[in-house]
């Protein structure tokens, strides 16, 4: 652990954390505008919706019921939306679009939180210095490994994109996403929340407070202003021996 360690106060890394993740939505929302518009997403969408439309006016029925209204139809109504089920599915024009929508959904979602976390967590903290974001920076905190010593590419790619993206979001979301489309079960659940269990228990009963993407890349959040952050592991060992060097002559005279 790094000597004389000044972890950064738990509401001050709230505030930052707050600060930080609308930002970073912001960025995702635009980056998800842009891919939809490359990839055709609305296109996509629009003839789904038409050929939906379509089935459910020819057949007379609504599509899109609940379990009441389900249970609440006679058997000329199941009758009607059974037989609109089954022309859905045998429209390959409507299957191709959803599948389509599927897919590109998958996709613009996955990107469009990569490139706002890699942009927001990594590529600024590289330019604005000591693993700092802009909520780090107006709350006056900055990152650095537990050992003391400057946070280099490597300790900040790990942090943003194996930590924060891969662990942290793409996994819940992705879990989310697959229950929306009824393509898995109970298991999504309970996985999240054992994710969220792992996460209160790390940040609460590790010694730096931390949480799961600090501890894989082996960083700590501290306070900036206070915190004395070495360029190497050989600069901060010679620090030690200097201070130590000092006390001794002190306790000698």
């Amino acid at each position: 652990m790094v000597y004389d360690l000044q972890k950064a106060s738990m509401w001050k890394r709230i505030s930052a954390f707050l600060f930080d993740i609308i930002l970073t939505g912001v960025i995702t929302v635009l980056f998800a505008f842009l891919l939809s518009w490359a990839t055709g997403y609305d296109g996509w969408q629009q003839t789904f919706t038409a050929r939906y439309g379509g089935i459910e006016d020819e057949y007379q029925v609504k599509l899109d019921v609940s379990y009441e209204e389900y249970q609440a139809l006679t058997e000329d109504q199941l009758t009607e939306l059974n037989a609109a089920y089954e022309a859905l599915r045998q429209d390959e024009t409507a299957m191709k679009a959803y599948q389509m929508i599927r897919t590109l959904s998958q996709l613009i979602v996955s990107l469009s939180i990569l490139l706002g976390i890699l942009l927001w967590e990594f590529v600024l903290p590289l330019k604005l210095g000591d693993g700092r974001t802009l909520g780090k920076k107006i709350f006056g905190l900055a990152l650095m490994r537990t050992d003391g010593v400057r946070v280099n590419t490597v300790t900040l790619f790990v942090r943003a994109f194996l930590g924060k993206y891969t662990i942290e979001i793409m996994i819940p979301v992705l879990l989310i996403m697959m229950t929306y489309w009824g393509a898995i079960g109970i298991i999504a659940p309970i996985i999240l929340a054992l994710i969220l269990i792992v996460e209160l228990g790390v940040m609460f009963f590790t010694p730096t407070n931390s949480m799961i993407h600090d501890l894989l890349a082996n960083t700590v959040v501290v306070d900036y202003m206070s915190q004395m952050i070495f360029d190497t592991p050989e600069a901060m060992i010679a620090y030690k021996e200097k201070i130590a060097a000092e006390q001794a002559l002190r306790e000698t005279y």
